[in-house]
């Protein structure tokens, strides 16, 4: 038995369960309407009453947060579990791969995850699907949640989630690539939180090897392409859009050895030339009102393309800069990447 000399008192679960479960019949609120509010499901709340321990925290945490049993500002806490059971999942769904495969993503890869906060509406998975399907932003030719009908590459649910994985054995389904670019992983759930992994496009190409560039105007892109969908999936989700934030970081991984190129789009007016990464890895973060993302998106990136620019000893950039490339983004299929 392990010393506890700061006196910290262990969780008892049982108590904690009995007081949630004494606090919803005291609000007089039913299974049914708890699991609606708290974004689960009527067996995952059943389990709960049970003092069952297999829930994951972040249904957990979600369950007591509707009795008041976790604060508010805990909520953040509840996007790190998501990301981090999500970001497990993938780690245990590329373990049996081969050490080469380009489905491990092993030149690096990029994360972006968000949280929609305010008031949103209770919707089951069958509903959901529907709408993430409807949520997807096709301003590129490769979308950030990219949704296949087709049995083997379609979107599964899993823990009161959608999720899709797309393997390097996938590509000859209906694919003419098995690289790492199009090994995309996304998870998303109808409480608003979502999370992707993907590799670079710039490693894919056969003009230069993999792990020397990082292109100038592909951040742009990516992380304007999940504000979008982010803004999408509230109008669907909130009880008033408006009253919505989208809380988003964007993780980078694999820098080190990379220089910052205008590739992509040579013409664009983010034509930049940097110098080798200074770290390996950067992670960006915001918090955006969804009423300010369809006019205001460029103003919002300006931060987070600077902070990942400056990693490359490139500063200076503009909002302008930026407004140009996602018109260009804007332009429907202007580019396959």
């Amino acid at each position: 038995m392990p010393s506890n000399p700061r006196g910290v008192v262990p969780l008892n679960w049982p108590e904690l369960v009995e007081e949630a479960t004494r606090r919803r019949k005291a609000e007089k609120m039913t299974q049914r309407q708890h699991a609606a509010l708290a974004g689960v499901s009527i067996p995952t709340i059943v389990a709960f009453d049970r003092g069952e321990r297999t829930l994951s925290l972040a249904k957990a945490f979600d369950i007591l947060q509707v009795v008041g049993l976790i604060e508010a500002s805990s909520m953040e806490g509840v996007q790190e579990t998501f990301v981090r059971e999500a970001f497990n999942r993938w780690r245990e769904l590329t373990v049996p791969l081969p050490e080469n495969s380009p489905g491990r993503l092993p030149h690096g890869w990029y994360r972006i995850d968000y949280a929609l906060e305010g008031d949103l509406k209770s919707m089951g998975l069958r509903q959901f699907r529907d709408v993430l399907e409807a949520s997807t932003v096709r301003h590129t030719g490769w979308p950030l949640f990219l949704f296949f009908k087709r049995p083997e590459l379609a979107p599964y649910e899993i823990d009161e989630a959608l999720e899709c994985w797309l393997r390097p054995e996938d590509a000859g389904a209906s694919r003419s690539w098995g690289d790492a670019v199009h090994c995309d992983f996304w998870r998303v759930a109808p409480t608003g939180r979502a999370l992707t992994i993907r590799g670079y496009t710039e490693d894919g190409q056969e003009t230069f090897p993999p792990h020397t560039i990082l292109d100038t105007t592909l951040p742009t892109w990516r992380i304007g392409e999940a504000f979008l969908h982010a803004e999408k999936l509230a109008g669907f989700l909130a009880v008033d859009a408006a009253k919505i934030n989208v809380r988003m970081r964007v993780l980078y991984t694999g820098l080190s050895g990379r220089v910052l190129r205008s590739w992509a789009n040579p013409l664009a007016d983010l034509f930049v030339e940097g110098r080798g990464a200074r770290s390996d890895e950067a992670m960006l973060e915001t918090v955006v009102p969804v009423s300010e993302i369809n006019a205001g998106l460029a103003k919002h990136l300006q931060p987070l393309i600077s902070s990942l620019f400056e990693r490359f000893g490139v500063s200076g950039l503009t909002t302008d800069k930026i407004e140009s490339e996602l018109i260009r983004m804007r332009s429907k299929y202007l580019s396959p990447i």
